[in-house]
């Protein structure tokens, strides 16, 4: 059995964070390869629009959705906007994040609420929106949380 077949993903959707640059953009190619409809997210615009290009450019039917995870107003414009474009969402990929390069003991409050925002707060929100408005009324959805090594070992 050819991959494409086993692996087919036409008539799906897909809807991938921190998905301009890195392994978002290779997930939104895997997913894309195998016929899945791609919203790609992420805060730059131009990043977007370039990585858009590069998935057309195999093919691959891409849009995206410039869009802050951390902040609450630019999570319900991003599942808005994505609902419009795809009609409902198959799969949701949380893989925007961040981290801050400083020990527990010196982390300022203003970047354990930045970091905390976007890798917990936003993927929550997001995660809810799309399941209450997509999801749960289809009764299918696929949801994939990507999260860092860092969780396993302290600093």
């Amino acid at each position: 059995m050819a991959d494409k077949n086993l692996f087919d993903l036409g008539g799906k959707t897909a809807l991938v964070t921190g998905g301009s640059r890195g392994l978002g953009l290779q997930m939104a190619e895997a997913l894309g390869s195998q016929g899945a409809r791609i919203v790609l997210s992420a805060r730059k615009a131009e990043e977007l629009q370039q990585a858009q290009a590069r998935l057309q450019a195999q093919g691959i039917d891409a849009d995206w959705v410039a869009a802050d995870g951390a902040k609450d107003a630019d999570i319900t414009a991003l599942a808005d906007a994505t609902l419009q474009k795809l009609g409902h969402v198959d799969i949701l990929i949380n893989n925007a994040g961040a981290s801050w390069g400083a020990p527990a003991e010196d982390y300022p409050a203003e970047a354990w609420d930045k970091v905390f925002n976007l890798n917990i707060r936003g993927l929550f929100l997001l995660t809810q929106q799309i399941g209450k408005r997509s999801m749960i009324p289809r009764r299918y959805g696929r949801i994939i949380n990507i999260a860092s090594i860092a969780g396993l070992r302290g600093n």
